[in-house]
This record gives structure tokens, C-alpha cells and sequence, in this order.
């Protein structure tokens, strides 16, 4: 049986990615490409793992200055075009940062965009609770959170609301289907609860 996509991404994660917190944002993000795949009728292994690969390059390069040309995301897409990875995933990777030049065009290209921000959202309102469980984070209470400018203030509201903009659906479904995703991978993601 050959390699799936998804199995050779995660390699490349765990290569590239010493962080735990990094590695754990990028299982996330490929949790919640994958769900939006299968809600779309779209490939979940291919959009899985740019999930995964999609922040491969941060811990190493960056680039806090969001150079046009240099250190994340370029400096991973120049790796993964060397490596035969498809355009296909090479822009979507481009495609999520807003300075690369890339526009987003797909659905999967929209997708990534639409959740990266918001995976790491989900993750820190469910790291918060008192049970530190997705299973105990509803909408309510992320929208709640979002409202709350000194709650995990690196995130970009904006980006988040653009995002689901961008891809057509209110803001509250994404956000269900995000949390519905998280779901599903609580162990990994250390989101299980406190017992």
C-alpha cells in the first residue's frame, strides 16, 4: 500500500518541527481541513495535509517581518517544490499568508485561510475551560471570547471573520464545524479534559 498524503506531511511536520504547541496548531488545522474536505466532497487526505504542512516552515523561518518573498511560508513551498509536492498544495500554503502576494482562489485555498486562525482560537477557549475539553466548547462561547481583546490577543479576529466571509458560510457554522472537528482528535490534541 502506498504512502497516503497525509502520512508523508506528518513525517514532514515532525522533521521540520521540534515545538510541541506548533505541531499541535498544525494537527489541528489538518483536523479541521480534513472535516470541511469531507463536508465538501473534496479529497480529505490532499486537504489533510496541507493542514499539516502549512506552518511546516515557522519554527525555522519566521518571518516576523512578513517578507514578500523570504522565510515562512516561502522557505517550506520551495522545500515542498523540490520534494515533487503538487502547485495545487504549494499555493493553498502561499495562498494563507495574507503578504505573500498569492490571492486565494480555491475552496481549498479559502478553507485553509478560514481556519487556520480559527483552529488555535478553538484550541485556546477550550484550554481555559475548567475541564480544558472541547467537548465543553460550544459557539456562544467562542463568539464570547472573541469579543474579549486580551484573550489570546495574537489571534486576528479580523482574518477570522474574512475568513468565513471568503468561503460563503456564517461565521457560527464555520465555528460549529471547527469545533466539531477538534472533536473528533481531542486526545492528540490534548483537548480530552482533565479527569
Amino acid at each position: 500500500m502506498s504512502e497516503t498524503l497525509a502520512f508523508r506531511a506528518q513525517n514532514i511536520l515532525h522533521d521540520w518541527v521540534q515545538s510541541e504547541s506548533l505541531r499541535k496548531h498544525c494537527h489541528a488545522v489538518a483536523d479541521s481541513m480534513k472535516h470541511f474536505a469531507q463536508l465538501r466532497g473534496e479529497d480529505p487526505d490532499l486537504w489533510e495535509a496541507v493542514g499539516l504542512l502549512h506552518d511546516m516552515d515557522y519554527e525555522r523561518h519566521p518571518n516576523l517581518e512578513r517578507s514578500a518573498s523570504a522565510g515562512h511560508p516561502f522557505a517550506g513551498v520551495a522545500w515542498l517544490r523540490e520534494n515533487g509536492w503538487t502547485e495545487e498544495v504549494c499555493r493553498a500554503i502561499l495562498s494563507h499568508a495574507d503578504y505573500s502576494g498569492v490571492s486565494r482562489e480555491t475552496i481549498l485555498e479559502k478553507t485553509l485561510y478560514a481556519v487556520d486562525e480559527l483552529s488555535g482560537f478553538v484550541v485556546a477557549v477550550a484550554l481555559v475551560r475548567p475541564t480544558k475539553s472541547i467537548r465543553d466548547v460550544d459557539v456562544r462561547s467562542v463568539k464570547k471570547k472573541m469579543k474579549d481583546k486580551a484573550f489570546a490577543r495574537a489571534v486576528n479576529r479580523e482574518d477570522i471573520v474574512r475568513g468565513a466571509e471568503e468561503l460563503g458560510l456564517p461565521l457560527d457554522e464555520v465555528i460549529a464545524q471547527v469545533i466539531a472537528a477538534l472533536q473528533s482528535d481531542a486526545e492528540r490534541l490534548g483537548l480530552a479534559g482533565v479527569s
